[in-house]
């Protein structure tokens, strides 16, 4: 065992060396757009997942406690014994209606949902294609998939999709995964392309949009929305899968959502889901308020794109290049991961709140800052930021 250690230790050290060794900030207040941080006090956050605002919401935050009350802290059980509470139907019927799907199934994370769904849509004879920059839950996913034949195609490269799914023409089942958003690029897929390719080839088509839902459309309800396609016919996406833990009161919680019959097959095959406890109810009930409050209040995600226009063009006046999407999520390449992480502790130390991604999360060479934005953002707050931008040492 000390071999081991010695050789985590000898990692961390040339981790701390190169300045890419990777920090835990504290959060002593709820997440909003401006929160404490221990050690720094007040920081404007521009990091978070908290794209409509609702991580701290007072009917979000009091419909978890309702729900504590009722229901108690936990299941104590997976959903098939004993661990369906009336709440985890209420959310799954809520889910699927926003979504327009014919049903949808609640996991512990997206990380399960996607291994939970992708594993057991093939079978020995089948073929799994995935897009080179899918989220790594999709990748491990994948790999789990052994059973199944693997392969990859360029990100967003309809000419290198339609190739691989000609390699596989011969499998019985083909499953096109993709994310919806993309959320180190902030790019979004060519989903009519995807579409119209999948049924090309005969395909099915599996979109993760975790950084879509609450987001893209003009009711938030994700990328689909976006492109006007539906999700509950032959002519749209097959499966969605989407996490509770960003727009949608970002406390945790994943989903599947699509056909009865793919929803009652993981409910019988779903290993994440067999053995899995159920959601807590604090989540399952804030997440189901979430979904209500964006549904009445649409203008959230009105002011969501607002806030990322008005900071998308801030940004470029200061000289900055930020990687084009109508997405929350802003990239700003800086190329060198120790300048990325650099230049994230000196805006902290302005009190801006900005994480620097380098390798292993991207690839090397392609570090960036990684701004994402609110509905709760104020102009004030994107006036701060802004200044703050422009008097770093770049």
């Amino acid at each position: 065992m000390s071999v081991l250690f010695a050789r985590l230790r000898a990692t961390l050290d040339e981790l701390r060396n190169a300045g890419t060794y990777k920090k835990l900030r504290h959060l002593t207040a709820p997440m909003a757009p401006l929160t404490h941080i221990e050690g720094l006090g007040e920081v404007l956050v521009f990091c978070s997942n908290n794209y409509l605002g609702l991580a701290n919401d007072p009917e979000v935050v009091e419909a978890g406690i309702a729900g504590l009350k009722k229901y108690g802290a936990g299941t104590a059980s997976v959903r098939f014994i004993c661990g369906t509470f009336d709440c985890h139907l209420a959310l799954e019927e809520r889910l699927a209606r926003f979504l327009g799907t014919e049903a949808a199934l609640t996991y512990v994370s997206c990380w399960n949902a996607n291994e939970g769904l992708i594993t057991n849509l093939v079978e020995e004879g089948d073929a799994i294609v995935s897009d080179e920059l899918n989220h790594a839950s999709i990748i491990d996913a994948t790999r789990l998939a052994r059973q199944a034949s693997r392969k990859v195609y360029a990100h967003s490269d309809l000419s290198s999709l339609k190739s691989v799914l000609t390699d596989v023409e011969s499998a019985s089942v083909k499953v096109v995964v993709t994310d919806g958003v993309f959320s180190m690029e902030g790019d979004v897929a060519k989903l009519p392309e995807l579409v119209a390719t999948c049924r090309e080839h005969g395909a099915t088509l599996v979109v993760d949009d975790s950084h879509g839902t609450g987001v893209l459309g003009e009711h938030g309800r994700g990328v689909h929305e976006h492109f006007g396609i539906s999700a509950a016919t032959s002519d749209g996406v097959d499966v969605l899968t989407g996490t509770l833990g960003k727009a949608l009161g970002g406390a945790a919680g994943g989903y599947v959502a699509g056909p009865r019959e793919v929803i009652d097959y993981l409910i019988q095959r779903s290993r994440p889901q067999l053995f899995s406890n159920a959601l807590p109810p604090t989540v399952a009930c804030s997440a189901a308020k979430a979904l209500e409050i964006l549904e009445r209040e649409p203008e959230r995600v009105a002011r969501l794109h607002s806030n990322v226009a008005k900071m998308r063009a801030g940004l470029r006046n200061l000289g900055f290049d930020v990687l084009e999407s109508p997405t929350a999520i802003l990239p700003i390449i800086v190329g060198d991961t120790a300048k990325a992480i650099r230049l994230s502790d000196e805006l902290l130390k302005k009190g801006v709140f900005v994480i620097g991604f380098g390798f292993p999360v991207v690839p090397e060479g392609a570090a960036r800052l990684r701004i994402q934005m609110s509905a709760a953002h104020t102009e004030e707050h994107i006036e701060r930021a802004l200044k703050a931008f422009s008097e770093l040492e770049t």
